[in-house]
């Protein structure tokens, strides 16, 4: 298995590489010319326009998938199997992470294709709002800003979730009601993480009972840092059980690993492992809490880990950046990575999200710059 940082193709093949799956492999070197704007005047419009409006739900294993999963259950089976996997895993190349981090925030899109692109990073955004001072008012509020976020523009996608704290899930889902956006909750103690498992659980059981969609854990860096690797899978696993819901169905679980206390890099592409292996639907860099959040590199190292990950097992794994992402610039550069490393496939809300909340401001003000001609500036837009 490889772990280079490659560049997939419209195929999904990366640079000196035979195409073994819908995802990037084995390149070392970045490329010499840029894929991702070249000729999406027309192409980009073509095969991304219908992805704007696709739902929100992420399908089940399939039995080969499932069953390549379990085929790994060796490297779970004890916590020295599963310290050694981990520690096996090859180390990062920082400065070629960094380095190729750096290239691709060079790419532009531009006209037409900035256009779609817009539209694709608004239908990805889980908009959200997590303070002490939330109110039903402003839940519902923000609620009816995600079904229609430019009350003067009615060609604007909705966004893809709305994220709240348990006790204002209730509130969301019925806001939403009949609108097909989710209803997302950060549980298990957010954004600390410090409280006891049963504690976790009850977290996760209440917002999933009232409602939730979604629930975003938070790991126990304190666990992972001290090399408890088998403590946090068996949290993360059992969050995952918490998810099912009675009646049948499960909330899809997105496990946050607050990325800027984790230290390495090396530490980011095991927990990375570790997340997936536990059944992980999502991996998520940060809480938004801490100083340092989403970062360029660090999102392309668990890009490039859920695709490794997808040729190891077939499952697919998505992945959602969050905190510090605020600019229409910054959103292209994320979804330039997305297509460079994993291909088209997962350029859509069911396998990538931004955790945001004044992102989806600056998009709509860059959306009427396009339309207009004109900058209308951030008074023309509502405050959340």
């Amino acid at each position: 298995m490889r772990y280079g940082i490659g560049r997939a193709d419209r195929r999904g093949r990366a640079d000196g590489a035979r195409a073994r799956g819908p995802y990037a492999r084995g390149a070392r070197h970045a490329p010499t010319r840029p894929t991702f704007p070249r000729g999406m005047t027309g192409c980009y419009a073509r095969r991304y326009a219908p992805l704007v409006t696709m739902p929100t739900t992420v399908p089940a294993y399939g039995k080969e998938a499932a069953g390549r999963l379990a085929s790994m259950a060796d490297v779970t089976a004890d916590d020295g199997a599963l310290r050694r996997f981990l520690h096996g895993l090859p180390g990062v190349d920082k400065v070629g992470l960094e380095a190729r981090a750096a290239a691709l925030g060079t790419r532009s899109v531009k006209t037409t294709a900035k256009a779609y692109a817009i539209d694709l990073a608004v239908s990805m955004i889980d908009l959200t709002t997590l303070e002490g001072a939330d109110t039903p008012g402003k839940v519902r509020a923000l609620c009816a800003k995600g079904i229609n976020p430019d009350p003067t523009d009615r060609t604007v996608p909705k966004v893809a979730a709305i994220c709240v704290y348990p006790d204002m899930v209730a509130t969301a889902k019925e806001a939403l009601a009949g609108s097909g956006i989710h209803v997302a909750s950060v549980a298990t103690a957010f954004p600390a993480g410090r409280a006891a498992l049963p504690v976790k659980l009850a977290d996760v059981r209440d917002a999933v009972a009232a409602g939730a969609d979604e629930i975003d854990m938070v790991i126990d860096r304190g666990a992972f840092l001290a090399g408890r690797y088998r403590s946090v899978f068996e949290e993360i696993k059992a969050v995952k059980e918490a998810c099912a819901r009675p009646a049948g169905g499960a909330a899809h679980l997105k496990v946050i690993f607050e990325t800027g206390e984790l230290q390495t890099y090396d530490n980011v592409r095991r927990v990375s492992w570790l997340a997936m292996l536990a059944g992980a639907d999502f991996i998520k860099t940060s809480t938004g809490k801490v100083s340092v959040n989403a970062t360029p590199p660090v999102t392309l190292l668990m890009l490039e880990a859920v695709r490794d990950f997808h040729e190891a097992t077939g499952v697919q794994v998505g992945v959602k950046p969050a905190g510090g992402i605020r600019t229409t610039k910054d959103a292209m550069k994320y979804l330039v990575m997305v297509n460079e490393t994993l291909g088209g496939r997962w350029l859509t809300p069911d396998w990538f999200r931004f955790g945001a909340s004044s992102l989806l401001n600056d998009l709509l003000m860059q959306r009427q710059k396009l339309s207009t001609g004109r900058y209308s500036g951030p008074d023309y837009v509502t405050v959340d």
